[in-house]
């Protein structure tokens, strides 16, 4: 049955990624529809993050009092009733309404599952679990063109994605039984097991502070790389839009992929070293990217090489961070992670644009270098401070 549970959450992590996509592949038709301009899209992810941040920092007590496995479950009913809300939607009031429960049922699926992980599974499964989240990324747009193209239309594609989920919110729901193993946790002096530092608490753990900036400066850099790698090629290497539409996907194929084969070296290297090789990865791309030649192909394969370097990165912060502040204090301290997380996601691509209207889209790799550069900094000097702390997996 432990196969079973397992074959559940990678289900779950594809579920977790199914609906990241939906509302990109959507809105060019679907703003149209409901008569709003397209900068309104920006209104809908923004309410989104909003729930996912909310949810994450509650994640330490909805997980303490109900368990991974009850969260997980309510949490993807949230994301299928939202998705089906959506599905018959013909306002945009409508939409920003079932952004809320969107919202908040990604961002507790996400925490809970993601500490559940970390705490009962090796790093590989982590890394193949994250791998899972970009199948489910790459799944939806397939399934929404296919709507558009048949003529079905974008309620119709949510629809499809809503019900997906509520096939496995069931077995969910099925699974709790598996659910209950837990990591032995470190216990007082009476045998009493050790609480939680709580949401608050937690941010005074020390090295804690770090990890969160430099889990910010990742998700800052990824979501960046993704968003402004066509516009990039286009208005700075002069491809055509075909093109560097197709060579920007090499960016996620680069993350799916080069999860899928972390997964098999990854309990071998370390966390830690998975992530300074991330890092290597990720620094060697940027400066095939603004290598000074005519040719744009070492621009197209710094893509590759940046998407290969995000890789391993966010797996093995989540993977190590019982390690380093404890299995007491991770289910908080991963909450907060993933809110940094949404946070780094939302807000800095979209400043991206301002500085490339004023400055110039040239300056694309060297904004992306001064998060490669927080993020670097910030891990190295989290490793130093939980080496310091840390005996035998738990802070002292």
């Amino acid at each position: 049955m432990a196969s079973f549970l397992i074959a559940i959450i990678y289900l779950a992590f594809i579920s977790l990624g199914l609906p990241d996509s939906l509302l990109g592949s959507a809105w060019p038709v679907l703003y149209r529809d409901l008569h709003v301009p397209i900068s309104f899209a920006g209104i809908i992810t923004f309410i989104i993050s909003c729930g996912t941040v909310i949810s994450s920092l509650m994640s330490d007590k909805t997980t303490t009092r109900f368990g991974a496995g009850r969260v997980t479950a309510f949490s993807v009913m949230m994301t299928a009733v939202a998705l089906f809300g959506f599905s018959i939607s013909n306002n945009f009031w409508m939409l920003c309404l079932w952004a809320v429960p969107y919202g908040l049922g990604a961002g507790g699926v996400d925490a809970a599952l993601n500490n559940y992980v970390a705490l009962h599974y090796s790093s590989r499964h982590m890394n193949w679990l994250h791998c899972f989240w970009g199948v489910g990324v790459t799944v939806s747009p397939f399934i929404m063109s296919w709507c558009l193209l048949s003529g079905a239309g974008w309620h119709m594609g949510y629809r499809y994605v809503a019900i997906i989920q509520i096939v496995l919110t069931a077995l969910l729901f099925f699974s709790l039984p598996l659910w209950r193993r837990q990591k032995s946790l470190p216990t007082e002096s009476d045998g009493e097991p050790v609480k939680s530092a709580g949401l608050c608490g937690a941010v005074k753990i020390p090295g804690v502070k770090e990890i969160f900036a430099g889990f910010f400066g990742y998700c800052a850099l990824e979501a960046t790389t993704g968003l402004w790698a066509s516009s990039y090629l286009v208005l700075n290497r002069g491809l055509s839009e075909e093109i560097a539409a197709r060579w920007a996907a090499f960016f996620f194929l680069g993350i799916t992929g080069g999860r899928f084969l972390s997964g098999f070296i990854a309990d071998k290297v370390g966390d830690r070293n998975m992530i300074r090789v991330g890092l290597a990865i990720i620094l060697t791309g940027l400066v095939a990217i603004v290598l000074p030649l005519d040719s744009a192909n070492p621009a197209l394969a710094g893509l590759l090489l940046i998407g290969f370097g995000c890789a391993p990165i966010y797996p093995a912060i989540i993977h190590e961070t019982p390690y380093n502040f404890g299995t007491h204090n991770s289910q908080a301290i991963i909450g907060i992670q993933m809110a940094s997380a949404y946070v780094g996601a939302t807000v800095i691509p979209p400043l991206f644009g301002v500085v490339a209207q004023y400055a110039g889209i040239g300056w694309y790799p060297y904004y992306l270098l001064i998060f490669l550069i927080i993020m670097t900094i910030m891990l190295e000097r989290m490793n130093r401070i939980v080496d310091k702390n840390t005996i035998n997996g738990e802070q002292v």
